[in-house]
């Protein structure tokens, strides 16, 4: 897959699994968490063991061989990362909001809506030049994912990819992965008025 490429999920038996188990489980939540906002829930996903399963698989196929440790984004990032890693005999690392690991860091500050926040990953939990897969729920602006890059680059790791369930393509969360592989499952774009 060509870095940066817009094509959803694929067309394996895997990725068509996947997407339909998204279709009928994803709750759609109109108006949360504040007005006007139209809130895809994926734990009804999560929390069926089919569907779940074809996600982890599904979100991985594209990347296979490619990665020598997964890293999740907090926190449903862990969820995805924790279940790819062990299905596929790897490790798994976290990045976390700033302030909850308790070893040496590196970290990474991004801008938010109204303000910053950063990410941070422990110093030791990657060899230079380790592989990593970096997994979250949601690609919407792109900012949390493209903060997490580069984290996992400032810590000499060699980022293959994002996979993510869903991107919410009217925000264009690409362009701030620009460069980067990035695999959805499935793409979300508003219906036509």
């Amino acid at each position: 897959m060509a870095a940066g490429t817009a094509a959803q999920g694929g067309t394996s038996a895997l990725a068509l699994r996947a997407r339909e188990a998204l279709g009928r489980l994803t709750a759609v939540v109109p108006d949360f968490p504040s007005p006007g906002i139209l809130f895809r829930d994926l734990t009804p996903v999560f929390s069926d063991a089919e569907a779940f399963h074809a996600v982890v698989d599904a979100i991985s196929e594209p990347f296979a061989g490619t990665f020598d440790a997964v890293a999740g984004v907090e926190a449903r990032g862990f969820l995805l990362a924790a279940a790819v890693a062990y299905a596929t005999g790897t490790g798994v690392v976290t990045i976390r909001k700033a302030g909850k690991l308790p070893r040496a860091v590196y970290s990474e500050s991004y801008d938010l809506e109204y303000g910053q926040a950063a990410l941070e990953i422990h110093q030791s939990d990657l060899p230079a030049g380790a592989r990593v897969l970096v997994l979250d729920d949601v690609l919407a602006t792109g900012g949390t994912l493209a903060a997490a890059c580069a984290l996992l680059d400032r810590a000499g790791a060699a980022v293959v990819g994002c996979g993510v369930v869903l991107e919410l393509g009217a925000l264009g969360g690409r362009t701030a992965l620009a460069g980067r592989t990035v695999h959805a499952l499935e793409i979300v774009r508003p219906a036509p008025r």
